[in-house]
C-alpha cells in the first residue's frame, strides 16, 4: 500500500502522518508512508488544503486531521476495495 501524506510539514502534517503510522502499524500493514511538501505536487493531486491523506493515488481527505479510528478505516476500506497490491 502506498500512502501519501501531503502538506509544507507544518505541525499537522506531521501528526497525520505520525496518526497513520500508528493506524497502518495497527493493521500490521506492509505500507510505504512518503512525506509530499512541494506545492507542484500537492496541487497535481487536486488539493487545495492540506494537510492531505492519499491511499494508493486516491486523495481521501485534505484540510483537516482526521482521528487515528477514522484513518484505520480509511486503510480497511482501500484494503477491502482492491485498490490496494
Amino acid at each position: 500500500m502506498k500512502i501519501k501524506v501531503l502538506g509544507p510539514g507544518c505541525p499537522k502534517c506531521s501528526a497525520l502522518a505520525a496518526s497513520v503510522q500508528v493506524a497502518a502499524d495497527g493493521l500490521g500493514l506492509q505500507y510505504e508512508l512518503e512525506k509530499i511538501s512541494d506545492i507542484i505536487e500537492i496541487t497535481n493531486h487536486g488539493v487545495m488544503a492540506t494537510p492531505a491523506l492519499v491511499i494508493d493515488g486516491k486523495v481521501t481527505v485534505s484540510g483537516k486531521v482526521p482521528s487515528e479510528a477514522e484513518i484505520t478505516t480509511m486503510l480497511t476500506s482501500a484494503l477491502a476495495s482492491g485498490e490496494s497490491a
